[in-house]
């Protein structure tokens, strides 16, 4: 299992993506935001101790401010837009965290399979919280996967053992396993791939944490199929489109509530400013 290195310039990105399905960025956060990033997995466990941390879901998000803050990082929409277009929505977004020695492994998958998404368009970025490598579980990608029909659930080989993430999977005998590519990446370093990929990922045997954040953006005009607002439906940035989606306001930060982060100030005006720039699809507004 080669490590896959690529330049993080834009045409090589977005060359290889095209190419390959993937592709990775190096040097997008810095260390200060990384290191409050873990302390969000640990607020976050604190607060749901009954809940394992590869399965701190979507649904959590809605009203914590710092989640927000992550994923709306402008150095993290950049790489969004290079692949979906200006105009940004959240669908989702799920820490996937493997603690030492104990961390689930992640059966072979597509992302699609499990979207509602109307059309399918949309691209995961998976932002490395700690270093991922080999040896704690870093993410497994099969190259030019992509142009893969996107699989049923019903195809998949049911394994609700408690063992892996998803409890559903590829049937590993149709991977070939000298095709796989380990997506190796430092804290901060971000990988990008397309919904069609097929990826997966190991136990984490190692003494370390593999803590890491997918993050799924699709463009305004994308439709999350949903009676109800989706729990992570945030826009983000560019046009919204009227009668697509609805989207939750931006939360503000409350002390006392939610995780204090550093800058919880410029936080809180710059989601007034969100908030009123796109009242007209936001809920509750």
């Amino acid at each position: 299992m080669p490590p896959s290195s690529l330049a993080s310039s834009t045409t090589a990105g977005k060359s290889h993506f095209e190419r390959e399905g993937y592709a990775i960025f190096h040097h997008v956060l810095d260390a200060d935001l990384m290191a409050e990033a873990r302390q969000h997995v640990d607020w976050l466990l604190q607060k749901n101790p009954d809940t394992r941390p590869e399965q701190l879901h979507h649904f959590l998000m809605t009203d914590d401010p710092f989640w927000v803050r992550l994923i709306s990082d402008d150095r993290l929409l950049d790489i969004a837009e290079q692949f979906i277009g200006p105009h940004l929505a959240l669908f989702a977004s799920h820490y996937i965290c493997k603690r030492p020695f104990d961390g689930q492994a992640v059966l072979w998958h597509q992302d699609g399979t499990y979207w509602p998404l109307a059309p399918m368009e949309a691209v995961t970025l998976w932002l490395a919280i700690d270093d991922a490598d080999a040896e704690n579980g870093c993410m497994r990608v099969l190259p030019r996967s992509q142009h893969l029909r996107l699989l049923k659930p019903e195809e998949l080989i049911q394994q609700d053992d408690g063992k892996n993430v998803l409890g559903s999977g590829i049937d590993p005998a149709q991977i070939d396993e000298t095709k796989i590519v380990g997506i190796v990446l430092k804290a901060g370093e971000v990988s990008v791939h397309h919904p069609n990929v097929i990826h997966g990922s190991t136990a984490n045997t190692s003494p370390r944490w593999r803590r890491g954040l997918t993050i799924r953006y699709i463009p305004a005009s994308t439709r999350i199929i949903t009676e109800e607002v989706f729990p992570s439906a945030f826009m983000l940035r560019g046009r919204a489109v009227k009668n697509v989606n609805a989207y939750h306001p931006w939360p503000k930060y409350v002390a006392g509530k939610h995780m204090p982060f550093r800058d919880w100030l410029e936080w809180n005006q710059k989601c007034e400013n969100v908030n009123r720039e796109y009242r007209e699809v936001l809920t509750g507004q």
